[in-house]
């Protein structure tokens, strides 16, 4: 079993096809799928169904996969550390960051890698916590920013920052009773009585919503689900609800002035903002100096905001 022939067959296999992947490795498709059946012969398992419209991956596949992965992954640690020898950091850091923090990271973020990092390669992904936790137990991901993640074995994370969430309203209000009541600080159960847009589960705010309102024997009272921060802002300001988001998602909004937010209390509804990484994997030099970036630059952020 050769390196090259684990790298082309989860290249295959991540893109679905021999053509997009020979392109993306700079190899001749001949050459690409000699390696893949000669890797197939050698573990006398199918690892691939070719048809008309491409590849998809054999249940043998999905674990040669898993563990061809991580194979290149150590490859590429055993490669920075040697690298690190000579003095230089270099590789490259795969970060992923939720769709509410990534407009206000994202910038600050490059420019700082750039500058203290200048030999290494940064790759930012913008995803849902679910699908983040799967990438960095794939090793698609070094690490991510999520909100709320469960406890897990095989996850090492830690705290960045702590938000509280807030009702956010429009100027235009709903035509609800509910709508003449709003007060500067909200009891969390009174949050029944309004019709709220929220994003559709496991979103990491609708499930704090959710497990908090049913703590108190409430139940949210959901108008409309969207998943997108700007879209959910933008049905509020035209009075079609009420958002229950951090603060901070008002600075991604080109008119925060259209907007009233009141505090909720009683039980206040907080939201952890946690680093996460693979406790399976090493860290190298590299990720080590990313993530010590990513702890300045993520509370630079959000310290802004209060």
């Amino acid at each position: 079993m050769e390196l090259k022939q684990i790298e082309s067959f989860v290249r295959v296999a991540e893109l679905g096809s021999f053509t997009k992947a020979a392109l993306a490795l700079n190899l001749p498709q001949p050459l690409l799928s000699r390696h893949v059946r000669q890797l197939e012969v050698e573990l006398h398992q199918n690892l691939l169904m070719r048809n008309g419209r491409g590849v998809t991956v054999t249940e043998a596949g999905l674990v040669m996969l898993e563990h061809g992965r991580g194979i290149l992954h150590q490859v590429a640690v055993a490669q920075e550390e040697l690298g690190s020898v000579r003095g230089a950091l270099a590789g490259r850091v795969s970060i992923g960051l939720p769709p509410s923090l990534s407009k206000l990271v994202t910038v600050p973020l490059t420019m700082a890698f750039r500058q203290a990092l200048p030999h290494a390669q940064l790759s930012l992904t913008e995803g849902f916590s679910v699908l983040m936790v799967e990438s960095l137990r794939a090793g698609r991901l070094d690490m991510a920013v999520l909100y709320n993640p469960p406890a897990s074995p095989d996850l090492d994370m830690t705290v960045l920052h702590e938000d509280a969430l807030i009702l956010i309203a429009g100027k235009k209000k709903p035509s609800t009773p509910s709508a003449s009541t709003l007060k500067a600080v909200m009891p969390l159960a009174d949050l029944a009585k309004l019709p709220l847009i929220v994003p559709s589960r496991p979103n990491a705010f609708r499930l704090l919503i959710d497990t908090e309102m049913q703590r108190i024997q409430c139940k949210p009272n959901i108008a409309l689900e969207i998943d997108g921060l700007n879209a959910i802002l933008e049905l509020v300001k035209e009075g079609l609800g009420y958002a229950v988001l951090p603060a901070y998602t008002l600075r991604n909004f080109a008119n925060p002035q259209d907007f009233s937010t009141h505090r909720i209390e009683r039980p206040k509804l907080r939201s952890q903002l946690m680093l996460v990484w693979s406790g399976r994997r090493p860290m190298t030099a590299t990720h080590q100096a990313a993530m010590q970036l990513m702890q300045e630059v993520v509370t630079t952020a959000q310290l802004s905001q209060d």
